[in-house]
């Protein structure tokens, strides 16, 4: 996670360096690479009460690593970064700890005991190293390492603390620890890396083969595949989606195994024991059943009332939508006299749904409707500041019956008007959003791609993977600012729609 930031008062560099002012007044113009003082950290109070000048602060790991590598001043910088004698006695492995911060190992080596903490999180080294120190570190550490989540060029990267300066972290190399170690360290995979089996590590152990555990995603997809209340085919559903979880866990830690124990860059191979593989046993679990099959599941999984159903349906919103039976959320203020307006009047109120659950997104609201034409779930809430807006999912498709498209009115979204006198809001995949103008980002060619579709078949399926090949007319139309409100009517869509770019 990286090396957390460090600022030293003048006071604090004089003490590390066990220097007084003079001398730190005389280091700067002795040592041209002495760090030089830097801005010292935002401060949001700073405005309040009698203001001062800012004091001076110095990068509290550059000065640490500075004094590493002066002579002058290595023996009170960055133990591991310090000129180290050729040919030291091999260190030895000194068993498990627990931490404030999580597992970790103890090494005795020729610089003192070095702890590594098997955790890749922010603050790990100092947190640990912070802890000894309050402790009286009756261990006799002198170094925390802790992993930085990324590789270096002898292993995977360290962050690491020295416990006579737990505020300060820098980065240390996998290889010099293992050095001093006197034997390659053991590694776990991300998703392996568990107490117990770092507990019952030893030197010389092989790799343990694993199962790796569920996330809470797969569980709850589990757990709804195993619900009575609900049929085959959401079984199915839930269950294949979990063994692609499943699948894409275990190819995860396999791989995080080849990045992280390879073989290095030169002759050399890295000192890394890789400590625990996956059990691929049964790997890989089928997937990728029937489409319509899954969908038909996941459709039964929305319109149910279930607990279940909603926490499997907040898992496929955001792992595969294309799979759920409607499409990109919509939201539009309540307004009387408005084309969204005239649509609310078909709504008809229900008892939530799954659906409806997924779509509130955790905020109150005061009822629930079904569009009685697309099947579309809508709900009626507050916005943050208080005022009611209709929220929906677009549908996937419109239903034709013979009727075509005779206008689009752009309200917050593209609302179409159809020759059988019905208003709907365009069909949208769930992963896109129609606008207009300047939309903030969202691009105007998937709106033309929609409407273009729909000039030619009301009920037709989109595809906007690529909306870019939208018509350039078309585009170029709703490129334009249009007021909330604007229809456009078939004849100007059909008129843009073969218009050919003007270039100047």
């Amino acid at each position: 996670m990286g090396v957390s930031d460090s600022y030293l008062s003048r006071a604090e560099v004089q003490q590390i360096l066990g220097i007084n002012s003079f001398g730190l007044w005389r280091l700067a113009r002795k040592y041209d690479d002495f760090p030089q003082p830097t801005e010292p950290p935002y401060n949001p109070f700073a405005g309040f009460g009698e203001k001062k000048e800012p004091e001076e602060v110095w990068d509290g790991t550059q000065v640490y690593r500075w004094a590493a590598d002066t002579p002058e001043f290595t023996h009170r910088g960055a133990v591991l970064l310090r000129p180290r004698e050729k040919d030291l006695p091999a260190g030895r492995w000194a068993g498990f700890q627990d931490t404030v911060r999580g597992p970790a190992l103890d090494w005795h080596t020729a610089v003192g005991t070095i702890r590594v903490v098997h955790v890749d999180d922010r603050k790990v080294a100092t947190d640990v190293a912070s802890a000894l120190a309050a402790s009286g570190n009756p261990d006799g550490v002198v170094t925390v390492c802790a992993l930085y989540g990324d590789m270096s060029f002898r292993g995977p990267s360290l962050v690491a603390s020295d416990t006579a300066h737990p505020g300060i972290e820098y980065e240390a190399d996998w290889g010099d620890v293992a050095a001093l170690a006197g034997q390659d360290l053991p590694w776990w995979p991300h998703l392996l890396r568990l107490p117990q089996l770092i507990r019952e590590w030893q030197p010389g152990a092989t790799a343990a083969v694993v199962e790796v555990p569920p996330n809470a995603n797969e569980k709850i997809l589990r757990r709804a595949a195993r619900n009575d209340a609900f049929d085959v085919t959401s079984h199915l559903a839930a269950t294949d989606m979990a063994n692609d979880i499943r699948n894409e866990r275990i190819d995860h830690t396999t791989h995080d195994n080849e990045i992280f124990g390879k073989e290095g860059y030169g002759e050399t191979p890295n000192p890394v024991a890789i400590a625990a593989v996956p059990d691929t046993s049964h790997h890989p679990l089928p997937v990728g059943g029937e489409r319509q099959i899954l969908k038909a599941g996941w459709s039964k999984l929305a319109l149910s009332n279930h607990p279940e159903a909603v926490a499997a349906l907040e898992v496929a919103v955001g792992r595969e939508p294309a799979l759920l039976p409607f499409g990109a959320l919509a939201e539009v203020p309540v307004s009387t006299g408005t084309i969204s307006d005239r649509w609310t009047r078909r709504l008809t109120m229900c008892d939530p749904t799954a659906a409806h659950v997924v779509l509130a997104q955790g905020k109150k609201a005061d009822a629930f409707f079904i569009d009685p034409l697309t099947d579309m779930p809508v709900l009626r809430t507050p916005d943050d500041g208080g005022r009611p807006v209709w929220r929906f999912y677009a549908p996937l498709s419109l239903p034709a019956g013979g009727a075509e498209l005779t206008s689009v009115v752009l309200h917050h979204t593209v609302w179409v008007l159809t020759s059988d006198d019905h208003v709907h809001p365009a069909p949208c995949t769930p992963s896109e959003h129609l606008w207009w103008g300047n939309g903030g980002g969202d691009r105007p060619s998937e709106a033309a791609m929609v409407i273009d579709a729909l000039l030619d078949d009301l009920g037709a399926t989109l595809n906007l993977r690529e909306h870019w090949k939208a018509p350039k007319g078309l585009t170029a139309l709703l490129n334009e600012d249009h007021r909330q409100g604007s229809e456009l009517t078939r004849s100007t869509l059909l008129h843009a729609r073969m218009t050919p770019p003007r270039t100047n």
